[in-house]
């Protein structure tokens, strides 16, 4: 790998790290986290895999410590040991808080 391609990972992996810190800050807060921006955060993370191929495990861990600091528990806690084949990579675990219904009838 030249120093180039490594400098350009690392670019990645920080501008990674800000973005699913950032969404997982937001969905924790109640808000939405837009498909566009999921989207091509996922495509970010393809891109780094390109570039490292062997990336893929240090890309999970980095954003198991993203998603630990803005909810306070692990990937695996939060959506099981094996969230891994229901999320293949490059797919980011991430979703809104279901939101309150209330029944409109007494029915």
């Amino acid at each position: 790998m030249t120093l180039a391609t490594q400098l350009d990972s690392e670019s990645l992996m920080l501008a990674l790290r800000q973005r699913w810190l950032s969404a997982f800050t937001q969905l924790n807060d109640g808000e939405d986290w837009p498909p566009g921006c999921r989207m091509r955060t996922e495509g970010m993370m393809e891109a780094l895999l390109l570039l490292q191929p062997d990336s893929r495990g240090r890309q999970i861990t980095a954003m198991d410590e993203c998603y630990r600091e803005a909810f306070g528990s692990r990937l695996d806690e939060a959506f099981g040991k094996d969230w891994q084949l229901f999320y293949p990579f490059p797919q980011i675990p991430a979703m809104m808080r279901r939101a309150p219904v209330y029944p409109s009838t007494s029915d």
